[in-house]
């Protein structure tokens, strides 16, 4: 996996996704529709960040059934895991980050129990 600097940065400097990449640096992986509760936007919108995200290798997809989870990509190197792990670190506690985590844990169904809807 081989990311620039720049393109990393250009990444983030979106909030939508640096949200989505906070919250799979906190949790791991995420379905679409953990993202969508957690975040209040529609699934298109999430679903295009996502999309972006993939195609510039910082996330992985994989589909069980009609669901895609993401997760971060373990390939991504040293410096740019070390990046997104000083930023989720660094704004715990700050608006929006707080309310996506609050959100994200109030969810009812999320999936593994019944599913996402």
């Amino acid at each position: 996996m081989n990311i620039s600097a720049d393109q990393l940065f250009k990444i983030l400097g979106d909030l939508t996704r640096l949200r989505v990449l906070v919250l799979l640096s906190r949790e791991g992986e995420l379905c679409v529709c953990e993202l969508t509760c957690a975040l209040g936007e529609i699934q298109p919108k999430i679903s295009r960040h996502l999309a972006l995200l993939r195609e510039a290798g910082i996330v992985l997809d994989r589909r069980q059934g009609q669901w895609v989870y993401y997760r971060m990509n373990p390939t991504l190197p040293g410096w740019a895991h070390a990046v997104l792990s000083e930023t989720a670190k660094g704004i715990v506690g700050q608006a929006p980050f707080n309310s996506d985590r609050r959100a994200l844990d109030k969810m009812p169904n999320r999936p593994g129990s019944a599913c996402c809807a």
